[in-house]
């Protein structure tokens, strides 16, 4: 059985904790896309080969794809918070490495360890899993998740107003600024988690993992440079594939694994890991085709010949519109459950790629394109994590929504290489300067369209599952319920619930949820810290428990179903102090 070894939390999970993980989020996202409104100008700016320039983009993607699930898993082990300001840290590190250097070398240094901050999106909900209760948790999720899309959509035209009218270098100062600002705040306001996974960090697994994705994602970056039929990128997708199945086959067989790849071979998290990927495609499309649309002259004869800033106006409502939907998804949610929110995102991502394939003749008809795919791409990235959490233990909740968010990582990699090509082979080459043409644009919109797809037929063969108000305990008359009441307790979980010094604790809420995060049954200790709670079905269950002038304590823990109980007892990691 899983167990947590509970740590004492600065403090309780307040109404601060949401905002402060999603503005860690946000912070991530604005050192994604800083670089957006100079990558044309990098050769000049760092007097480099454009080849070698695009080295800066490249080495934050290799870095956060690696450090990802790294991070997850460490959270998991030693603590996610901790793990989260760590990430923050080395981002801040790089980022001011960036900002005192023009040298092409030291740039990708710095662009590097700006990568590793990738962690914060996983670590952040894994934190509002631990803390946050049933009913406030939807929504947070939801936010933290789309808070990438958002960070992007903010810094786009913000970071394009600096790129014009000012040193380029100031961009990083004001990432590394950011940074400082999401640690202050995260070790004041966001305690750590109680919950803990057990086992070591399994390092051969990570190199293994770290050295896999390398050999593929470098490849499909950097595909169009070296050609997709060259013996280079060939060699190394052929390496990517034989490593990765090697670090499969060596993960099976480790007690205490970097992913477990059991739990990821389970039909809800697979379906949910490749639906992610088509999502993150349909996400990056949009993004490299509409400030370029915007951008060309209007001598082309399509081009809309708006300056950086206006473009990134007119694209960052698809940020906007990703933040706005959270609480429109919690709502949806709570009523029909994830995989049906995740249907309606994919559907209207579809809407918006289609109906963007007309909407190309004016720039207020781009913003338009962004509202509808925003909304979109809002409602699928929320969904993602909810079907995660649903599907894994609480103490892999790291891990879990690390391996995710690689997935989506994965899909605007392949984005960019695919649309990257797809804009090359039909472009105009007019005065020796390539020129994207409309057609390449809407076959770009096309592609996004088909992925969406595929990620649509994946989201249909997820289970269904819409949240019951209470247990499944069926009887046809109230006595009889009673009874079978009464027997679920029998061979239920029951224990005592504790402070820190080992005395019982009475008038304790303990409540359990199921493993897709439903109320499954509710208690109040005894005068003497005792409590009993029924359990409908064996499988992983998370114990929540809650005293007043103490701190909450969340246990995970599984259920064999068989007819005799699971004794748990629940340490309350220590008292808390009013202000």
């Amino acid at each position: 059985m899983t167990h947590t070894t509970p740590d004492r939390p600065s403090g309780r999970a307040g109404g601060t904790v949401v905002p402060v993980l999603a503005f860690a989020g946000i912070v991530v996202a604005v050192m994604q896309t800083l670089l957006v409104p100079v990558v044309k100008d990098l050769p000049h700016l760092l007097d480099a080969s454009p080849a070698d320039a695009t080295w800066v983009l490249t080495s934050t993607l290799l870095s956060g794809a690696v450090a990802t699930p790294i991070m997850g898993r460490l959270g998991d082990l030693h603590g996610k918070r901790r793990l989260l300001v760590a990430s923050l840290a080395v981002m801040v590190v790089g980022a001011l490495i960036s900002a005192f250097t023009s040298d092409l070398l030291l740039m990708i240094t710095g662009r590097t360890l700006q990568g590793v901050a990738m962690g914060a999106i996983p670590l952040g909900i894994g934190l509002m899993r631990d803390m946050l209760p049933r009913e406030r948790l939807g929504s947070a999720m939801a936010l933290m998740s789309s808070s990438i899309g958002v960070g992007g959509g903010l810094a786009l035209p913000a970071a394009a107003l600096v790129a014009q009218h000012s040193d380029w270098h100031a961009l990083y100062f004001g990432a590394a600024g950011l940074g400082v600002l999401a640690i202050a705040l995260t070790l004041a306001v966001v305690p750590e988690s109680p919950v803990r996974a057990k086992g070591t960090f399994d390092l051969p697994g990570a190199l293994g993992l770290s050295a896999g994705l390398v050999l593929f994602l470098l490849p499909v970056s950097k595909g169009s440079d070296w050609g997709w039929t060259s013996g280079t990128t060939l060699g190394l997708l052929g390496a990517a594939v034989v490593v990765l199945l090697l670090w499969g086959v060596m993960e099976l067989r480790v007690s205490a694994p970097l992913v477990d790849l059991r739990t990821t071979a389970r039909r809800e998290v697979l379906l949910t890991n490749l639906a992610s990927i088509m999502v993150g495609v349909s996400f990056f499309v949009v993004s490299l085709v509409l400030p370029q649309l915007l951008q060309l002259p209007t001598a082309t004869g399509h081009g809309l010949g708006q300056s950086m800033v206006v473009a990134g106006l007119c694209v960052a409502p698809l940020g906007l519109t990703m933040m706005f939907t959270a609480p429109v998804y919690a709502r949806l949610s709570a009523r029909y459950g994830p995989k049906t929110t995740l249907v309606i995102g994919l559907l209207v991502i579809g809407a918006g790629y289609g109906g963007g394939l007309g909407l190309m003749d004016a720039a207020w008809q781009t913003v338009v394109t962004s509202v509808v795919l925003g909304a979109g791409i809002g409602l699928a990235y929320s969904s993602l994590p909810a079907l995660i959490i649903g599907a894994v233990p609480a103490s892999e909740t790291g891990a879990a929504n690390g391996l995710n968010t690689l997935m989506r990582s994965i899909g605007t990699s392949v984005s960019s290489a695919v649309i990257g090509m797809v804009l090359a082979n039909t472009a105009d080459t007019v005065g020796g300067v390539e020129i994207p043409t409309l057609h390449g644009f809407r076959l770009s919109f096309v592609i996004a369209t088909a992925a969406v797809a595929v990620g649509l037929v994946l989201a249909l063969f997820l289970p269904s599952g819409r949240p019951p108000a209470h247990p499944q305990l069926r009887a046809s008359s109230e006595e009889d319920a009673g009874l079978e009441r009464a027997e679920a307790v029998l061979r239920g979980f029951r224990g005592r619930v504790l402070d820190a010094s080992g005395v019982p604790v009475a008038r304790a809420r303990v409540t359990l949820t199921d493993r897709h995060g439903r109320p499954a049954d509710t208690t109040v200790s005894a005068d003497d810290g005792s409590y009993a709670l029924a359990v409908p079905a064996r499988g992983p269950y998370v114990l929540t428990a809650h005293a007043t002038g103490h701190a909450p304590l969340t246990a995970p823990a599984t259920h064999p179903g068989e007819h005799h109980p699971v004794d748990l007892d629940l340490p309350l990691p220590g008292r808390t102090v009013s202000a």
